[in-house]
């Protein structure tokens, strides 16, 4: 079955940098597209970014306004492992970060930006 296991959280200090990690196991994983969400504190689930298959040649990828420009989605599909490098990180980037692919999502990783 699908199985997606993040890594690479922590406590951080704003403006320092973080590189989560989603580790895929029980699907052909260079065929899918993934993404990264996140849920905050007391809210929803807020997605973050997504990353194409590359299998046409060239990775797309697309970000939310919130982390455009600090977050770089990527993938190694000889892997199976999807990345997040966050860098500039923001109190307001505190959240549990999950990888996604449609409706699996792993257990999550938690990111803490505080001074």
């Amino acid at each position: 079955q699908v199985q997606l296991v993040e890594s690479g959280g922590g406590l951080v200090q704003p403006g320092g940098s973080l590189r989560l990690s989603c580790a895929a196991s029980g699907f052909t994983f260079s065929n899918y597209a993934l993404s990264w969400v996140r849920q905050a504190p007391g809210k929803g689930f807020e997605w973050v970014s997504t990353i194409n298959t590359g299998n046409t040649g060239g990775y797309s990828t697309t970000y939310a306004d919130s982390v455009k420009g600090r977050f770089t989605i990527s993938r190694d599909n000889a892997k199976n492992t999807l990345y997040l490098q966050m860098n500039s990180l923001r109190p307001e980037d505190t959240a549990v970060y999950y990888c996604e692919k449609g409706t699996h999502r792993g257990q999550g990783t938690q990111v803490t930006v505080s001074s």
